[in-house]
């Protein structure tokens, strides 16, 4: 209840959720002491594959026993995850204290929300000095809150594709100008650029980094991997090849993100091993990015069938999820809310093979387009129905022996899913 009386003011601090500058989180760090100056940081951009990059370098970091600060957004089911210190999540008393400790210092001054977070951050892990620092970055990059260091240990540049497009001019809205935003005030130090959706989005990132002094290593020509049989999978760079183990993760494409945190760590040379790395990807915690839900109130529904909830929200996280559900062979059914300023149509157009879909309401989230709204837009699809909630989503369903059920469109409605079971 104090974090949520908290979290309040701060929304009163600035008239609008999102304002993309750097005036007044620069302003507020001045008043905290420059903490952004006293860190060691990855910083991690892109549009997919941010968090599971980020969590793949945590847990194989964490196997080092290496101490970590992490910064992530949004949250799924508490402001906590994403306040992470020497290892570990902020009590409630703790992020408490701290965000009442830079309210003061602010002093009413102007900031939105995600800022005054990422400030309070900023404040408590220069208090670690010696820890790796992980920071997601946010909206694009160029006028996101995180982007205020002057020095960081490397970038990492994850899979771009176009979403949050609304933010941009209407005569440019291309990948170009994302990978503008998200790519050209990246600091001189390593860019470690992941696998793209495709050759055009790899050659736009390299022409805007071009003038950038940083060394810089890019997905299938300074790492890459391979499948190989009997639940293994094969990494490569200058540094050696790795056998190594299937993740504790699903997806195909979790492979490749994973990739990206290991060539990342092995090319700042921090003293991981290989033993680290084999165990690490084997311990990593991914929460809503195609998490199987094994017991509570929803898994009680579907009874022997599985249940998978995947925050995908946009094209490129729908073309991987379908990529992981065309390997499996059995019946889908797919359970869909989405935000209002998401291309929907192309969203759903991705799954090929569905047995049935379901849309439905985000009960928390005011800016979610209306279910039947969306059914509207989705009308053309075979065996489409609207229910009212998750709940009754799932309860309509007719499953049959080893059916699927994936909850997916939003991280939001993941939280709302996670939540609820």
């Amino acid at each position: 209840m104090k974090l949520q009386k908290i979290l309040s003011r701060f929304q009163k601090l600035h008239k609008r959720e999102i304002h993309l500058s750097l005036d007044r989180i620069k302003a507020l760090c001045q008043k905290l002491g420059s903490p952004e100056d006293k860190m060691r940081v990855i910083s991690v951009v892109g549009t997919n594959a941010k968090f599971s990059t980020v969590a793949g370098m945590f847990s194989i970091l964490k196997e080092a026993n290496i101490k970590c600060n992490v910064y992530t957004s949004p949250h799924i089911l508490k402001i906590n995850e994403r306040f992470v210190f020497n290892n570990e999540e902020l009590s409630d008393d703790e992020l408490a204290k701290l965000f009442e400790e830079v309210e003061e210092i602010n002093g009413n001054q102007s900031a939105t929300v995600f800022e005054i977070l990422t400030a309070s951050f900023l404040y408590k892990a220069a208090q670690y000095p010696d820890n790796i620092c992980l920071v997601e970055s946010g909206l694009f990059h160029r006028f996101d809150g995180t982007n205020v260091f002057k020095n960081n240990l490397a970038s990492v540049v994850c899979a771009i594709s176009r979403d949050h497009i609304d933010w941009l001019p209407e005569n440019d809205r291309t990948v170009e100008r994302i990978v503008f935003e998200k790519t050209s005030s990246l600091l001189n130090s390593n860019i470690i650029v992941a696998k793209q959706r495709d050759k055009e989005t790899m050659e736009c990132i390299k022409k805007t980094i071009s003038k950038n002094q940083s060394n810089k290593y890019f997905f299938n020509e300074d790492f890459s991997f391979t499948n190989e049989e009997n639940g293994y999978w094969h990494y490569e760079d200058k540094f050696g090849g790795l056998k190594l183990q299937t993740p504790n993760v699903l997806g195909q494409f979790q492979l490749e993100n994973i990739s990206t945190a290991i060539a990342t760590l092995r090319t700042l040379e921090l003293g991981i091993s290989d033993n680290h790395i084999k165990k690490g990807i084997t311990k990593i915690k991914s929460v809503a990015r195609l998490q199987e839900i094994k017991s509570g109130k929803l898994k009680d529904l579907v009874k022997n069938n599985r249940i998978i909830v995947d925050g995908s929200h946009n094209e490129h996280g729908a073309q991987v999820l379908n990529e992981y559900l065309e390997t499996l062979d059995c019946n889908k059914h797919i359970i869909c809310s989405m935000m209002s300023n998401k291309d929907h149509e192309k969203f759903i157009s991705y799954f090929k093979t569905i047995s049935s879909l379901t849309v439905t309401e985000m009960t928390a989230q005011p800016n979610a387009i209306k279910g039947k709204d969306l059914l509207k837009k989705f009308k053309n699809i075979p065996n489409v129905q609207y229910k009212e909630s998750i709940k009754e989503a799932i309860k309509s369903l007719s499953l049959n022996k080893n059916d699927v059920v994936v909850i997916t469109g939003s991280l939001y409605l993941a939280s709302e899913v996670l939540k609820l079971n």
